[in-house]
């Protein structure tokens, strides 16, 4: 049987890996500034994660929803603590797709409405019910036929105003600071009157914070960078370093019901302990002190390099956006320099997203590989 050919990849095999470096099968060492789409929270096999997943694996891998899992109960503690969220309720699903289909189901049952607001750019993953809002949205991510989906330009206010006053509008879905998309960002101005607007209209208000959540941004949640409440936030990526986990947030007025909601594996034993480690991680290394001060010295360092227009995004979720396409000079850093980055839907954006853990070391090397690259061979990729 073949694999379902559906992704381009890059010949390399990561067999070993540990902090930021990954290890191919060829025992080449590659500096890891992609972390698996922002997934690599806390460092490749970090020795308090791998410590508590051994210790969990030889207990209770999974057991049914339907019994008691205290490890669901200490995971939303920690979890309500550190985010500033200790009077929502979670739920847990297995993947940040997961989290946002049951946030627009939820904002659907809860408002009796099926529209959904969302913006130009966006992406909120690939099942039925998600949202891709791209130029091939029916291939990355086909609609739920129950569900009308209405794209919007960011930042412009009166167009979000226009559809709410509609009435069909069950919840507005965002992303603080935009991965897929490229980095783009709202306003604090446009924030704060989405919500505004959100609760004047009755329309439930989800930030996607799959991607940008987690301390990456250098505060907990990206969101909180302009002081809103958002009804549901959706979760995932660097919740499990790795193990596939996701949830969604839920605000205290949204009342649940037996049977609204339903998950096989999400929750399950191994998902929750994994999830803890990373909490404990962060909160004990300070890793969100950490994502901002390194966040800043990044920029810091890249914006006056040739070809880059301009440095997006926040904290250890970065873009470099270049006056060119970036695929061959990610196959330069990959292939020549040992570097992973990410690309984007803009073409010219370059993604780096770093596990939490990552040092000024990492990024000096990173920072002399890509001038090489840019002075001596700038010609070529371009």
């Amino acid at each position: 049987m073949k694999l379902f050919d559906v992704y381009p990849l890059y010949d390399v095999e990561p067999v070993n890996a540990y902090g930021s470096i990954v290890i191919d099968k060829n025992d080449t060492e590659y500096l890891d500034l992609y972390g698996g789409h922002a997934v690599i929270s806390i460092g490749h096999s970090h020795p308090h994660y791998v410590k508590k997943i051994k210790e969990q694996v030889e207990k209770i891998g999974f057991y049914s929803n339907a019994v008691q899992n205290s490890l669901q109960s200490k995971l939303a503690d920690k979890l309500g603590k550190l985010s500033g969220y200790d009077n929502y309720q979670l739920f847990l699903c297995n993947s940040g797709a997961e989290a946002n289909e049951n946030a627009l189901k939820l904002a659907s049952f809860f408002t009796g409405k099926t529209r959904i607001v969302a913006f130009n750019n966006g992406f909120h993953g690939r099942t039925s019910a998600a949202v891709a809002a791209t130029d091939n949205a029916k291939i990355n991510a086909p609609l739920n036929k129950q569900q009308d989906v209405t794209f919007l330009p960011l930042n412009q206010i009166e167009l979000v105003e226009t559809e709410l006053k509609k009435g069909d509008v069950c919840a507005v879905i965002i992303e603080p600071i935009q991965g897929v998309g490229g980095l783009n960002e709202g306003s604090t101005e446009f924030f704060t009157s989405l919500e505004r607007l959100c609760n004047e209209l009755g329309v439930v208000l989800i930030l996607d914070e799959v991607q940008s959540g987690y301390g990456r941004s250098g505060k907990f949640f990206a969101h909180q960078f302009h002081s809103i409440t958002p009804d549901i936030i959706s979760i995932a990526k660097g919740m499990g370093n790795g193990f596939p986990v996701g949830g969604i947030l839920i605000a205290p007025h949204i009342e649940p019901n037996y049977g609204m909601l339903g998950t096989t594996f999400g929750g399950n034993h191994l998902a929750c302990a994994a999830a803890l480690a990373v909490l404990e991680v962060i909160e004990t290394e300070k890793l969100i002190d950490n994502a901002r001060v390194l966040g800043d010295y990044f920029s810091a360092l890249v914006s006056d390099l040739p070809g880059v227009r301009k440095v997006k995004g926040k904290g250890l979720m970065l873009g470099l956006e270049f006056d060119f396409e970036v695929s061959e000079l990610r196959k330069k850093l990959i292939y020549d320099k040992h570097i992973f980055t990410g690309g984007a839907m803009n073409k010219n954006v370059l993604r780096i997203l770093p596990p939490l853990t990552i040092g000024k070391r990492e990024i000096d090397l990173f920072i002399k590989a890509l001038q090489e690259v840019l002075v001596i061979e700038k010609s070529v990729i371009v």
